[in-house]
């Protein structure tokens, strides 16, 4: 059992947990919490921490079944944890990445969305989710988004990391030149758009392009989009929060993806 916070192991699990250089030089990232323990695939567990106490439950313990865990002291444990309330577990998992070659011939109407420069963890993560739930094929993401791998943004996709593929390219050029390499029509919602998000068809190969939450697209990455499509809003609005646009566009794809399988 682990029960001083000098351990060497509490210091490495501090360090990943604060910083993105040491998970990126380790190839790992933490998740806690009973939810991201037992939906992460079992292959790239690296090492699980337990609470002492997490081990009083018998249905904790079983979970726990055929896996390599240590202890740690209670006071110990809630040194290492990043959240205010820890649950008792904490998972080290390996990092996992995707390339755009590995994204050919994926799909017939595969559905992309590329974030550029997004800094909020919370939107990042929810992104991930509603991209799982909306059936997109894959998210790329400019390399001054903020690290997939923060522990808010971890927990901000609750589990959808593990599902949904995502490549982190060094600038938008890669990635709009890829699409156009793949035929694949690219949306940036704009407030110039001569036509209505749902008047778009998205039932081909299709991408979305999301910007900044400060800034929106940049102009450049706007310039580059194959069409402007606008969101139609009430008030005096500009924009909407990135992660609720992307979920407009996604499920608009979605329905429409639906309705072509129901013909």
């Amino acid at each position: 059992m682990i029960t001083s916070a000098s351990n060497s192991q509490v210091k490495q699990i501090i360090q990943l947990n604060k910083k993105s250089r040491e998970r990126k030089k380790q190839g790992v990232f933490l998740v806690e919490g009973l939810k991201m323990f037992s939906e992460a695939p079992k292959d790239r567990l690296v090492k699980t921490y337990v609470a002492e106490s997490f081990l009083e439950t018998e249905d904790h313990r079983e979970i726990l079944q055929g896996i390599s865990y240590e202890v740690v002291k209670d006071a110990v444990f809630t040194q290492m944890s990043d959240t205010l309330t820890p649950q008792g577990i904490l998972t080290v998992v390996k990092q996992q990445e995707h390339t755009l070659e590995q994204w050919k011939n994926l799909s017939d109407s595969p559905l992309f969305l590329l974030l550029e420069d997004l800094q909020d963890p919370g939107n990042v993560g929810t992104i991930f989710r509603t991209a799982e739930g909306a059936g997109v094929t894959g998210i790329i993401m400019t390399k001054k988004c903020v690290d997939i791998y923060n522990p808010k943004t971890i927990r901000s996709t609750m589990g959808s990391i593990y599902r949904m593929p995502f490549v982190c390219v060094e600038d938008t050029e890669e990635a709009m030149g890829w699409f156009a390499s793949q035929g694949i029509i690219s949306y940036a919602a704009h407030l110039q758009g001569k036509k209505y998000y749902d008047e778009e068809d998205y039932r081909g190969g299709s991408a979305f392009l999301i910007g900044n939450e400060g800034n929106g697209l940049s102009e450049h990455l706007s310039q580059m989009a194959s069409k402007w499509i606008k969101i139609p809003m009430e008030g005096q609005l500009e924009s909407l929060n990135a992660g609720v646009a992307a979920a407009v566009l996604m499920y608009e794809a979605f329905r429409q993806r639906r309705s072509l399988t129901k013909l």
